[in-house]
């Protein structure tokens, strides 16, 4: 019998490489929880109709890329295959809008599409998911712009981009969509193939053509920003001036429109030089109709996400995230000591100490090798004549120096203890 193996699309985590995604958490809900927006946790899947009727039918991820399924109960469920429907239909259903007031809201998790498997590109992958609703203020627009590049430059990126659209009103798009369909479809046999589909499903996308012939075609194409209502090109401007006073540098390009349905107004991609090919880890945009499409009142609304396969590809490649440093291994030797382990570590658990029990019941020589290569600072070792006078052993493991000292002085000076991991840390 062969070995069960992991499903294409999806790819174990393991934990060298956990480090790096609870990095990631950690400084973007540090920098999400000083910005006032709060965490929230819906379920995985969802009744199919929500990402029909919310990202759009006539969209590759409703058409093409869901994964969906018919329960025990008759009904068609999906999993999701991104988070922003799911948790606008969160909002809706928990009234979450009844105070009037702007919901600020994020989530991280995995979302499901199947499609080709890549660098960076899963069929299960994970996102950082950050929403406001409540708000057409192009204040709103900047605020998750500035947070994004907030987050990602405190991990530690410098060689990010920031491309920037507006995709107008809904109005805006219908004139705009009939005014490339008419330039593009002299062309129609010169498209590329999912080109030539989407010209009568969804002719913006057609703007997001990697087929070079195609986009040599609309490099003359019609452009969006032309196409703007007075009121729209007003929000736009106010944006690009807001992003300017901030020091937020961006490239406006007009070709940038989304793959999703729900866009309205301010559309954005963050990318880093430093990823090839697949360059975004950010993208994001204002929705306004979303809420109301789904059957929530008329409340406006702007978010992003981060592909985290992405991020954490990236960060690895720059090595830019700090590896937290252990700090005692325990190894022991003798039928007092092993036991008298469980109670020392507990006890510096306790104390706000960081520790590994060596559990081999190997020779010293092996325990101390493993300890070298545990990457602690300290390694602590009792034997039985340690155990019995309820002393331990403790060596720096970067100089050598080892001292004796009871047990319990070791707990007690636990502020000094710290103090010297610190040091030697740096």
């Amino acid at each position: 019998m062969s070995n069960i193996q992991a499903l294409r699309g999806t790819r174990d985590i393991l934990p060298d490489e956990v480090t790096v995604w609870q990095h990631v958490e950690s400084v973007a809900r540090d920098i999400l929880n000083r910005a006032a927006y709060r965490e929230i946790r819906p379920p995985m899947f969802e009744q199919t109709e929500l990402f029909a009727r919310g990202i759009g039918e006539a969209t590759d991820v409703v058409g093409k890329e869901m994964y969906s399924f018919e329960d025990r109960g008759g009904r068609s469920i999906t999993l999701r295959p991104e988070i922003t429907a799911g948790l606008v239909r969160a909002f809706i259903g928990n009234k979450l809008y009844a105070s009037g007031g702007v919901q600020r809201l994020w989530h991280t998790g995995p979302a499901f599409r199947y499609e080709r498997p890549q660098k960076g590109r899963q069929r299960q992958f994970h996102q950082l998911d950050v929403e406001i609703l409540g708000s057409r203020d192009p204040r709103a627009d900047v605020e998750v712009i500035a947070i994004a590049t907030d987050i990602l430059q405190s991990l530690g990126l410098k060689s990010l981009t920031l491309d920037l659209n507006s995709v107008g009103s809904g109005a805006d798009r219908q004139v705009y969509r009939d005014a490339l369909v008419n330039y593009l479809t002299p062309y129609r046999d010169e498209l590329d193939g999912d080109s030539q589909a989407r010209l009568t499903r969804n002719p913006l996308r057609i703007l997001d053509s990697k087929d070079s012939r195609t986009q040599e075609i609309v490099n003359d194409a019609p452009s969006l920003l032309d196409h703007l209502s007075d009121d729209s090109q007003r929000h736009f401007n106010q944006v690009q001036q807001q992003l300017s006073a901030l020091g937020i540098d961006f490239t406006i390009n007009p070709r940038l429109v989304r793959g999703l349905d729900y866009y309205t107004h301010t559309a954005f991609e963050i990318m880093s030089a430093d990823l090839g090919a697949q360059a975004t880890v950010c993208g994001g945009g204002r929705y306004d109709g979303l809420v109301q499409q789904l059957g929530g009142p008329d409340v406006p609304a702007i978010g992003f996400a981060i592909g985290l396969e992405r991020l954490t590809i990236l960060l690895q490649q720059l090595q830019s995230t700090p590896v937290p440093a252990l700090d005692f291994y325990i190894v022991s030797r003798g039928e007092k000591a092993e036991p008298a382990t469980t109670v020392l570590a507990q006890k510096l658990r306790h104390a706000g100490f960081s520790v590994e029990i060596d559990l081999s019941a190997s020779a010293f020589g092996k325990q101390f090798k493993r300890a070298d290569r545990s990457g602690a600072i300290g390694c602590l070792i009792l034997g039985d004549a340690e155990a019995e006078a309820n002393t331990v052993q403790l060596k720096w493991l970067s100089s050598g120096d080892q001292s004796e000292l009871s047990q319990t002085d070791l707990i007690r000076q636990a502020d000094s203890l710290k103090n010297k991991l610190a040091t030697l840390r740096q």
